[in-house]
């Protein structure tokens, strides 16, 4: 089953206006995505889809794949879509957000073995996402960190931005619990092209998550549990880190080079 990537790229955003084009480290935020994708052992293509021709002109030196998609998209599922269709039934997609440039190669492959195998043997998935344990200095309270309930079979219960499970015991030890959504997503053709033909439906409405929409018509999500992960760039501060830490690696390689 050949595995596609597609990463949606839209231009605009309110905590960090253009951050897709970032490019102090000399490329644009979105293109060490795709860097990062490329290392990739399972993955046959990667595909950037974007709302705006400014990430298609900033990429194209870099020889990569972008595709301008509608502006009226609501979600960057339904501008996944808009790429996906034209594929053959019973490829992969695999959906890794514009603004990860550090994600891990091994979670992408790792989401499209699960989905092969899916393929094969039963259960058949056709979707599937990952969470790793909450970090210790992280916030179970913050809106903005999704938690994920799993079932013991991996599949998830269900996705929210409060602090879930709750405990009930005030000494119960501090985020053992919660498990960290990660924002990526991979699933099979068939189960894209029926998904974006639901209606938003009332818990994805409440929380603002996609996902539900699949939950709440009683679909399966299977979540792979990673035992670390990358955070995105939603701030200006978050991107200064990302740029001291590309240096800190240019230095370090550099280093090495100069003592063998």
């Amino acid at each position: 089953m050949a595995a596609t990537v597609i990463i949606p790229a839209r231009y605009g955003s309110t905590r960090f206006p253009a951050k897709i084009l970032a490019s102090a480290t000399g490329r644009p935020l979105v293109q060490h995505v795709v860097d990062q994708v490329k290392k990739c052992k399972r993955v046959s293509a990667v595909i950037v889809a974007t709302d705006d021709q400014r990430i298609i002109d900033a990429v194209a030196p870099f020889g990569t794949d972008a595709r301008l998609t509608a502006t009226t998209h609501q979600s960057g599922t339904d501008r996944i879509w808009e790429i996906a269709r034209r594929f053959a039934p019973g490829s992969i997609i695999v959906n890794v957000q514009g603004d990860e440039p550090e994600i891990e190669p091994e979670i992408i492959d790792g989401l499209i073995e699960v989905m092969q195998n899916s393929y094969l043997t039963p259960p058949h998935y056709g979707m599937a996402t990952a969470a790793t344990p909450f970090p210790k200095d992280a916030d179970p309270q913050d809106p903005n960190l999704v938690k994920v309930v799993l079932g013991r079979a991996g599949e998830a219960l269900y996705f929210s931005r409060a602090p879930i499970p709750h405990p009930r015991d005030r000494d119960f030890p501090a985020n053992v619990a919660y498990h960290l959504h990660l924002g990526i997503y991979a699933y099979t053709w068939d189960f894209l092209r029926e998904y974006v033909s639901w209606e938003p439906t009332g818990l994805e409405q409440t929380e603002k998550l996609e996902q539900l929409r699949a939950l709440e018509h009683g679909r399966a999500i299977y979540v792979m549990k990673v035992d670390r992960a990358s955070h995105g760039i939603d701030t200006p501060e978050q991107y200064e880190a990302f740029v001291r830490r590309i240096n800190l690696r240019l230095t370090t390689q550099h280093s090495g080079l100069g003592n063998g």
